[in-house]
């Protein structure tokens, strides 16, 4: 068993990625909008991706980065009041999610989010507005990662950016996971050092500025703890925001009218030197 851990601690795709093909939510309708489109990743596999065009006068454009599991089917309806209210979206599905080709693994779904980024900036400015990078859960560590590292063109288009319940390094919420288990307890500290940290949000965060950065945590977040978005928080430099929802779970806080209307006002602010 231990040498089984190892195995997948080494390799750390099936510890951190569960994609699947399933149409989930068959019967919910997204209620907005949508076009399909196909974004080539760096290896050449084709990325499947919707979007969500802004049916009030746009205001801004999301690049919206999903969790570690399922695929778009379920997690697009996490952005798709955001259309109604001005924000058009691009949401990705990585290499292995959904009818994206190719195979899941960390590397790709860093690399997916960067190709993402670039064809979202290829497009005219007057066409998309300001961009927004939102993500959740592991889509919220992987934008740190990706803005942080954006080149000056793409800085320059980036009004702010959203980091809901994202966990502060691959290493620590590894840590976790393991001292949760009996049998790895005794173990998690050196069974987390076979876990790679360069993709870790935290050593980078401090780069995000001067771009907004907002983090979103739920205090009864039971998968990634609130403490993550904490130290995130005390590592970046300003402008930055921490909002601790009393209450709230794992990516279920855009479910509630009082924090989309709060998000709405945070996303007219960052926005509004191009607003209509």
């Amino acid at each position: 068993m231990v040498l089984w851990l190892c195995l997948a601690l080494g390799g750390c795709t099936g510890l951190f990625l569960y994609p699947d093909r399933v149409r989930h939510l068959p019967d919910r309708a997204i209620g907005t909008p949508t076009e399909e489109l196909w974004i080539a990743a760096p290896d050449g596999s084709r990325m499947h991706a919707l979007f969500l065009s802004a049916q009030a006068p746009r205001r801004a454009t999301v690049l919206f980065l999903h969790g570690n599991a399922e695929n778009l089917s379920s997690h697009v309806h996490a952005v798709s009041w955001l259309p109604a209210q001005g924000y058009a979206v691009l949401a990705l599905d990585y290499r292995g999610f959904g009818l994206s080709q190719g195979n899941a693994n960390v590397d790709a779904v860093h690399q997916d989010a960067a190709a993402a980024l670039a064809w979202l900036s290829a497009q005219e400015p007057a066409a998309t507005g300001p961009l927004i990078v939102y993500g959740q859960s592991l889509g919220g560590s992987v934008a740190i990662r990706l803005v942080a590292q954006a080149d000056a063109g793409q800085r320059q288009r980036i009004a702010a950016l959203i980091a809901d319940s994202a966990f502060s390094s691959y290493r620590g919420i590894a840590r976790e996971k393991l001292a949760q288990v009996w049998l790895t307890w005794p173990l998690q500290a050196p069974l987390s050092l076979l876990i790679s940290n360069r993709y870790s949000a935290l050593d980078v965060i401090d780069r995000i500025s001067p771009i907004p950065l907002l983090l979103l945590h739920g205090e009864n977040d039971a998968v990634v703890p609130f403490s993550h978005s904490q130290r995130l928080y005390a590592e970046a430099r300003e402008p930055k925001e921490l909002w601790l929802i009393p209450g709230g779970n794992h990516i279920d806080l855009t479910r509630r009218e009082s924090v989309r209307q709060r998000l709405l006002q945070y996303l007219d602010a960052a926005t509004g030197a191009a607003a209509p």
